[in-house]
């Protein structure tokens, strides 16, 4: 009776604690990322206010998913030390309870708030993101270096010979190109003309160029509102060479990791931003025992200021090495399963071995 009870009341200070930090992140991010856009605003072209909020709102889950973690680190760090400043703590372990029976529920609800975030919060976010970036263009007329790749070049095979495409940047999963420069070469490889074109629409077997001026070798340049672009790509191969990880939901990347492999295309972007949602609950996780660790001292024992910087420098260096191993996993150097799963596992594994030696000596 005594153990569900104060289970039930942990989990529903563990709950506020996380969502209020949270909440609080999500509204400093709000209200930065609105007044950056304010600016851009006024840099380059005026905009309806209600259209640059709405673009704000669009580009900030994404931005918060990222820093998710943390929330629950510094949550979780909150909630044990207000139970400790209070004596809760005492008065559970007086009643027989021990360290892993009231960290249960903050356990339990950690991988709840992991699988919420990874199959429900993340296609969110996911399409969000790809509004804000259409939105983006249409008010500023191009998509900013911050959430978009730009800079792309893509190689494709036409009926007369081969083209390079570049590309500034890139919308709808890389369909539609903007700021567009094709370089088309004959089937000898010889050079045969520059097209240069303000933005470029996937269809079915062709690229339609809006814009665009020719300019053949020996020959005066010509200007055309639209142009057609034989192709031989798919939408399908083209999401491949221009879509982030980060833009395609946790539904949908199965998908896309099938799909790259038949094409013999790289996956491991993608596998590895599959393999970091599946290991999103363990590695909330990590953040609760981090914080148990740095956070079940006694108030009345000092040192209280010392032992939370270590939990913060903790949360950090687990970050760190979760952004480390994600590099190294995209760069095929270690698999993508084991780069997206051991900062997770160490981390676990670390505070267990911390609590366990505070508790059992």
């Amino acid at each position: 009776m005594i153990v569900s009870t104060f289970s039930r009341y942990m989990t529903r200070k563990f709950i506020g604690a996380v969502g209020s930090t949270f909440l609080g992140t999500f509204g400093l991010v709000l209200i930065v990322d609105f007044v950056e856009q304010l600016r851009r605003v006024e840099d380059s072209t005026r905009a309806p206010t209600q259209l640059v909020a709405l673009l704000t709102i669009y580009r900030v889950p994404a931005f918060v998913e990222v820093v998710l973690p943390f929330a629950v680190l510094v949550g979780a760090m909150l909630c044990f030390l207000g139970l400790s400043r209070k004596l809760e703590l005492v008065v559970a372990r007086a009643a027989g309870l021990s360290a892993w029976q009231f960290l249960a529920p903050a356990i339990i609800v950690a991988l709840l708030i992991g699988v919420f975030a990874a199959t429900v919060y993340n296609p969110i976010a996911s399409d969000f993101r790809e509004r804000s970036m259409k939105l983006e263009s249409q008010l500023f007329g191009r998509v900013y270096v911050a959430e978009s790749r730009t800079n792309f070049w893509l190689r494709q095979a036409t009926p007369s010979g081969q083209a390079v495409i570049n590309a500034a940047s890139a919308t709808s999963r890389g369909q539609r190109l903007t700021g567009v420069s094709v370089l088309v070469y004959n089937t000898d490889n010889s050079f045969k003309e520059r097209i240069d074109a303000d933005s470029a629409d996937l269809f079915d077997g062709y690229w339609q160029l809006s814009k665009a001026r020719v300019t053949p070798v020996g020959r005066e340049p010509e200007k055309h509102e639209t142009l057609r672009l034989d192709t031989r790509l798919t939408a399908e191969q083209v999401q491949q060479s221009f879509v982030m990880p980060e833009q395609v939901s946790f539904w949908e990347l199965p998908e896309f990791i099938e799909l790259a492999r038949r094409s013999g295309l790289p996956a491991a972007r993608f596998e590895l931003q599959y393999q970091l949602l599946l290991a999103r609950p363990l590695l909330l996780v990590a953040m609760v025992l981090v914080a148990a660790a740095a956070s079940l001292r006694f108030a009345r024992l000092g040192g209280l200021g010392r032992t939370i910087l270590g939990g913060v420098v903790a949360g950090f260096l687990l970050y760190v090495g979760s952004e480390l191993a994600g590099n190294l996993g995209r760069s095929n150097l270690v698999p993508p399963v084991l780069a997206a799963w051991s900062p997770a596992f160490i981390g676990a594994l670390m505070g267990f071995m911390v609590l366990l030696k505070q508790e059992d000596g």
